[in-house]
This record gives structure tokens, sequence and C-alpha cells, in this order.
């Protein structure tokens, strides 16, 4: 498919931001100074057309709401634990069952293809939710057009997140104990199916 104009470059700034918003937001429990700039955040949704502009004002408002000590300690709940956590992060586990498997071998070929590595000191797999959506934000925003492009965003898109992660989103929403989490959830259930929406159309 040809597009007649290349897209919007606010656009795909919003895009790259939200992916940055989410890889924080499920790296770790929110920091102070992030957690203060969220609850202060306007409640129009920074994306294209108005479908997420309902689930991010319901995202910041639960930030207001809740302190962020609470929020910190619902993080680990869901997603710490000792031993086995309640809900996994990792694309492996969705794909197929178990942590490091063939799914995460695979996305370290892709990232190498790309030219990017795990930094030393990062604790997580190259597959956990967060890392996948800072590849998103590199490829939409850097500077290279060819790794940067629509159809190599799809690609990996397709190959790293799109098979499970609106299943990870619902599974964080309707978990008892996610307050703040299950309005990420839905922020992010909300995003993705419009990323996916937009690949889609590459295709036809």
């Amino acid at each position: 498919m040809q597009f007649s104009s290349p897209p919007d470059d606010r656009e795909e700034l919003a895009r790259a931001e939200i992916y940055g918003l989410l890889a924080q937001l499920f790296m770790v429990a929110p920091a102070p100074e992030f957690y203060e700039q969220l609850r202060v955040a306007p409640t129009e949704a920074p994306t294209r057309g108005g479908l997420l502009e309902a689930s991010f004002g319901e995202l910041v408002a639960s930030a207001r709401r809740l302190s962020r000590e609470a929020v910190a300690s619902e993080y680990d709940a869901l997603f710490q634990g000792i031993g086995k956590p309640e809900i996994f992060l990792y694309g492996s586990f969705h794909l197929a069952g178990t942590v490091n498997d063939k799914p995460l071998v695979q996305l370290r070929h892709d990232l190498r293809a790309l030219g990017l590595e795990r930094a030393d000191g990062h604790g997580e797999t190259e597959d956990h939710l967060a890392s996948l959506c800072e590849v998103m934000r590199y490829l939409i925003a850097g500077d290279d057009p060819v790794l940067g492009s629509l159809v190599a965003q799809q690609r990996f898109h397709a190959a790293h997140l799109g098979d499970w992660v609106s299943r990870l989103c619902e599974q964080v929403a309707a978990h008892p104990q996610a307050d703040f989490y299950r309005t990420v959830a839905l922020f992010a259930r909300d995003f993705f199916a419009v990323e996916q929406q937009a690949f889609d159309l590459l295709d036809g």
C-alpha cells in the first residue's frame, strides 16, 4: 500500500511518547517526579483521534486518586512477587508458556539485526513489555529512515507484541488487586488496538 503523504511528525512523536510512557509504567513502580507529572497531565490523550481520550483520562484520574506508595505496592503485588509473580510481563511466557523460551531467542536475533542489545546491568530480559515498548519508541523516533519505516515497525510489532499484548492487558485489567494498573492496562489495550488497526492498513 502506498501512502500519498508521510505520517505527520506530531502524530509520530505522540506515538513514540506513548510507547515511552507505557515503558516507564510497566518497567518499575513510578518514581516520585514521574508520578507527579502524570497526576498533572492534561486528560486529553496525546494521540491520533479521540479513541484514547477516555482511557487516558481514567489513568490520570487514578493517579490523582491514589498515592504513589499505594501504586508502588500494587506494582510489587502484581508483577514482582517472590518466586512466581501474579502476572508475567514477558512475551516468552505468553507466547510459549515459559520464560526465556524460543520467542526470546528470536527477539534477540531481531534486535541484533537492528543494532540493539540489552544494556549492562539491566535486570529484565529483552521480552519484557517495557523493553519492547522502548524498542518501538526507538523505531518511531530514531534517525534511521529504514529501521524506523512503518513496514519495519509493523514487522517488529507483529513478531513480538501483536500476538499477546492485548491478552496481557485484559489479564491485568481483570485482576482483583489491580486498581491503578487496571487503568494503565485499559489505556494500553486501547492504544495497542489503534496501533494494530493502523498496521493492518499497510496490508490493504
